[in-house]
C-alpha cells in the first residue's frame, strides 16, 4: 500500500522524508542531523555531511505545488534557499509531496543562478522511489492506514497491529498446528529468515502409536572418518552428541509417517543430537580393571553423568576422579569397548593429579573392564591398548615428578597445584630433595667444587689442611631450597661431603698464610677423579650403613658420579 502523500499533513511529512533520508545518507555515505526548527532553522531541515561536502534538504509540505500563481509559497522556498547559503553548502535539495510541474521545476533551478550550488528536487516521484527500496520502512508507516482499512472492513486480525497481535498470532498458529495430529505436534521458531521447526510428541506413546523414522541417504565416499565416528557414537551407542552432516554428504533426507509429515528432502543439511537418559544421574559408578586371570588390578571411583543406547551398544557417561569418561560397550561381548576420555591436570594438586593420571595409564594399557552404577552391572568390555611406548613413557615420567612433589609437599607442609611446566634444573633439585627426605645420599649434580675464604689465622690445624694430599671434608649449610614453579621450598639443613677433596691452588695458599697475607685468600676444593659431592639431610636416621649413593632414577639422565 502507497503513502498517501496527500493527507499525511506537515508533521507525518516530516517524520516521512527524515527517515527516508537517513536510511538513503546516514553511514556509509555520510552523516544526517534534522535539525529542530524551533529556534529557527536556518534554512536546514535536514543536513547530510559527507567528504564531498554539505548538502542541505528543505522539506515543504505543499501537497497541490507551488504554481505561480501562489507567489507565498515560492517566497517562502526563496527565503529558505537563501538562509540555507549562508552554510555554503554544495548541495540544496527542495523535498515536497507532489509531483512538479515544468513551471515550478524551472523556478527551483533558476534558484542557483549566480550561486555555486547544485539545485534539486526530491518530489513525490522521487519518495515512492526510495520508499520502494526499504520496504520495512515503507511498510512501518503504513500500518497506521491498514489499520484504519481493516477496521472498516472488520479485518483487524488479519494484520500485526502491535505486539500483543503478535503474540496472539503465534499463539494462535500454534493451536492450528496442534490441531493438525493427535499424536504428534510441531514447535517452531523464527531466527532471520529461517524458520526451526521441532517435532514434539503430544503424549509418552506417540512414538509407539503413530511412529515416525526418517530415512537419509548419503553421497557415496563424502562421509569422512570424523563424521563416520561422530555417527557411530550417536546412532550405534547413543552418546548425546550433536553431529551435522552439511549438504555435501547428504543426496535425500526421507520422512515417512503420517500423511502431513511425510516428505522427501534433497540436499538437506541433517542436525541431530540423541536426548540421554536422565534417570540415575549422579549415581555411585566404579570402574574395575581386571587382568587376563580376572583379578582385580584396580578400581576408580565416581557420578554418572547419563547413559545411553543404540544399535550397537550401550553407553555410559561419567566423571571418575575429577576426568570425563564416555565407555560404548557393544552388546557383542567379543568386540572390543571403545572410549572418549578427557581429563585435565592444571590446578591439581599432586595426589589428585596422580589419581587422574594414573587412570589415564590404565586407559593406555587397555584390558578388561568392568562397570558398576549403584552397585549394580552396568556393562563390561575390553579396551584396546592404545598407548604407544613413548605416550607411556611419558606417563611415568609425569606420574614420578608428581609422586616426588607430593613428598616434598608433605614434608614442608606447602601445599599448591603441580605445575605442568619446570626447568631441567627444578626437575633434578625436585628428585633430589624427596630422596634427602627419604633418608638417602645421593651425588648432587650442581656441585662440582666448594670455594673457601681465610681469614689469616695461621695454626697448625690449617697448614694440615693446605697440604697437597687428599682430605675428607663435610660442610653443612644451615638450610637447602629448590624452587618449583616460582615456589621456594626448605627441605632443611643438609650435609656437603667427599672423602677424597684436593684443593686446587693449596701451594700459593700455603705460601700466603706463611707470609701473614693469608687473610682473604680464597681455596678451592674439587673432589678427586672429577667426582661431585654427596649429599644427605641433616637429621635423618643413620641404619649404620655407608653412605652410599642413590641412583636419580630419572629418565633420559646420565646418573652423575
Amino acid at each position: 500500500m502507497a503513502i498517501e502523500w496527500d493527507r499525511l499533513g506537515q508533521p507525518s511529512f516530516d517524520r516521512h522524508v527524515e527517515a527516508l533520508l537517513y536510511r538513503m545518507f546516514d553511514g556509509s555515505s555520510g552523516r544526517v542531523i534534522a535539525v529542530n526548527g524551533r529556534g529557527g532553522d536556518g534554512g536546514i531541515d535536514v543536513q547530510v555531511t559527507a567528504d564531498a561536502g554539505l548538502r542541505i534538504f528543505q522539506l515543504k509540505y505543499f501537497p497541490d505545488g507551488f504554481p505561480g500563481s501562489l507567489k507565498s509559497r515560492r517566497t517562502a522556498i526563496k527565503k529558505s534557499f537563501k538562509r540555507a547559503m549562508q552554510h555554503e553548502p554544495v548541495e540544496w535539495t527542495l523535498v515536497v509531496p507532489c509531483t512538479l510541474t515544468t513551471s515550478e521545476r524551472t523556478f527551483v533551478n533558476n534558484l542557483a543562478n549566480g550561486q555555486s550550488v547544485t539545485v534539486s528536487v526530491l518530489d513525490r516521484t522521487g519518495l515512492d522511489g526510495g520508499f520502494s527500496e526499504h520496504a520495512d520502512l515503507e511498510a512501518s508507516f503504513t500500518r497506521n492506514q491498514l489499520r484504519e482499512a481493516a477496521r472498516d472492513f472488520n479485518q483487524e486480525q488479519a494484520l500485526l497491529l502491535g505486539g500483543n497481535d503478535l503474540v496472539d498470532r503465534v499463539r494462535a498458529l500454534g493451536s492450528r498446528a496442534d490441531n493438525i495430529d493427535t499424536d504428534w505436534t510441531w514447535d517452531f521458531a523464527r531466527r532471520g529468515e529461517s524458520v526451526i521447526r521441532t517435532l514434539r510428541a503430544k503424549h509418552p506413546l506417540a512414538h509407539e502409536v503413530s511412529p515416525i523414522t526418517l530415512r537419509v541417504t548419503g553421497r557415496t565416499g563424502a562421509l569422512g572418518a570424523d563424521l563416520t565416528a561422530a555417527i557411530t557414537r550417536t546412532l550405534g551407542f547413543g552418546i548425546a552428541e550433536e553431529v551435522t552432516l552439511p549438504p555435501t554428504t547428504v543426496e535425500s533426507l526421507t520422512i515417512d509417517g503420517p500423511a502431513w509429515l511425510a516428505e522427501t528432502v534433497t540436499s538437506p543439511m541433517v542436525v541431530w543430537k540423541p536426548v540421554p537418559t536422565a534417570a540415575g544421574a549422579g549415581a555411585p559408578v566404579e570402574v574395575t580393571f581386571l587382568d587376563t586371570r580376572g583379578a582385580v588390578t584396580a578400581r576408580y571411583a565416581g557420578r554418572l553423568n547419563t547413559i545411553g543406547s543404540g544399535g550397537l551398544g550401550a553407553s555410559i557417561d561419567a566423571d571418575i576422579c575429577g576426568a570425563r569418561m564416555q565407555m560404548m560397550l557393544p552388546f557383542d561381548n567379543t568386540a572390543a569397548a571403545t572410549l572418549r576420555y578427557s581429563f585435565d591436570l592444571e590446578g591439581r594438586e599432586p595426589a589428585e593429579a596422580i589419581k587422574v593420571l594414573r587412570l589415564h595409564q590404565r586407559l593406555l594399557l587397555g584390558g578388561d573392564l568392568r562397570v558398576t552404577i549403584n552397585g549394580q552391572h552396568g556393562g563390561s568390555g575390553q579396551l584396546p591398548s592404545t598407548g604407544t611406548p613413548d605416550d607411556l613413557r611419558q606417563v611415568e615420567r609425569l606420574l614420578l615428578y608428581l609422586a616426588d612433589l607430593e613428598v616434598v609437599q608433605h614434608h614442608c607442609e606447602a601445599y599448591f597445584p603441580a605445575p605442568l611446566t619446570y626447568t631441567a634444573q627444578e626437575r633434578i633439585d625436585l628428585r633430589v630433595a624427596r630422596l634427602l627426605i627419604e633418608g638417602r645420599c645421593v651425588v648432587y649434580p650442581y656441585a662440582r667444587t666448594l670455594s673457601l675464604t681465610l681469614n689469616g689465622q695461621d695454626d697448625p690445624s690449617v697448614r694440615r689442611f693446605l697440604s697437597e694430599e687428599p682430605l675428607a671434608l663435610r660442610i653443612s649449610p644451615p638450610d637447602h631450597e629448590i624452587t618449583i614453579g616460582a615456589r621456594s621450598l626448605d627441605i632443611g639443613s643438609v650435609h656437603f661431603f667427599h672423602t677424597r677433596l684436593t684443593i686446587e691452588n693449596a701451594r700459593e695458599a700455603f705460601a700466603a698464610l706463611r707470609n701473614g697475607h693469608g687473610a682473604g685468600k680464597k681455596i678451592v676444593l674439587r673432589p678427586d677423579r672429577g667426582e661431585r659431592f654427596r649429599v644427605f639431610l641433616a637429621g635423618s636416621n643413620d641404619d649404620g650403613q655407608p653412605l652410599a649413593p642413590t641412583p636419580l632414577g630419572l629418565d633420559g639422565l646420565t646418573e652423575p658420579t
